[in-house]
């Protein structure tokens, strides 16, 4: 946990324990009270309450009577739930967008694609790198409700998301991989084929999700390696009995 200085309001909180869960940091699972996380961060439990009932919303946090929390545990339900909507708006957004994005921003996103090969960049900048391609990718034709939904789906898939990756990552082949899908998404945005785009976006999503599945131990795909298993709701109600 990264301290938080005293002058620090609830959204500074809001993002320092969001980067702590996305990461890792804090586990799936992990109990702790805000008496335990205003410390850490150097707050009055104010900032905490109000940081965990945003989280809460985001389904990151679960909130228990008096003054505890529980980091939500890994659950498969709560993934395929997340990617079906994904499916269901992600693809539709993407075959109105590729007709209304600039070449100038779509050779920005092609660099900024060939990035995610860098194997110098960690977790936290791949990711900030990840949220901004796919924003800008799906930008021109997105309302603003359009990104508070996505924002909040791509927070609770990035969970999973690290998760699976993570356990690619030592494989230097992996990030070039990375590299390749998204610069395909570029690709198929420029042909300006709305049809293409949605199949693009969804075959991209369907791979991710895959992975995610594989690394809580559900589901064989054969084309990438196999991570080591994640702590999920299962497990956290086993560990109660």
């Amino acid at each position: 946990m990264r301290p938080i200085e005293s002058r620090s309001v609830a959204e500074q909180v809001t993002v320092e324990l969001r980067r702590s869960i996305l990461c890792g940091d804090l586990q799936p699972g992990r109990e702790f009270s805000l008496r335990e996380i205003a410390g850490m961060l150097n707050v009055s439990f104010i900032p905490v309450r109000d940081a965990l009932r945003n989280l809460e919303s985001e389904g990151l946090v679960i909130t228990r009577p008096g003054r505890s929390a529980l980091v939500a545990p890994l659950d498969l339900d709560d993934l395929h739930a997340i990617y079906r909507l994904r499916r269901t708006i992600e693809p539709e957004i993407a075959s109105r967008a590729c007709l209304l994005l600039a070449d100038g921003e779509l050779d920005r996103l092609e660099q900024l694609a060939a990035g995610f090969g860098n194997e110098q960049l960690g977790m936290d900048a791949i990711y900030d790198a990840h949220h901004e391609f796919h924003m800008a990718l799906l930008a021109p034709a997105a309302s603003a409700w359009d990104v508070r939904l996505l924002s909040t789906l791509w927070r609770a898939a990035e969970r999973y998301i690290r998760i699976g990756f993570g356990a690619l990552d030592p494989d230097p082949q992996e990030h070039h991989r990375r590299e390749e899908a998204h610069e395909t998404l570029i690709d198929v945005f420029r042909r300006r084929d709305p049809d293409a785009a949605a199949q693009a976006v969804r075959d991209h999503l369907e791979r991710n999700e895959r992975i995610a599945l594989r690394a809580l131990g559900d589901g064989e795909p054969a084309d990438v390696p196999a991570p080591q298993p994640a702590r999920t709701a299962k497990d956290e109600r086993r560990s109660r009995r």
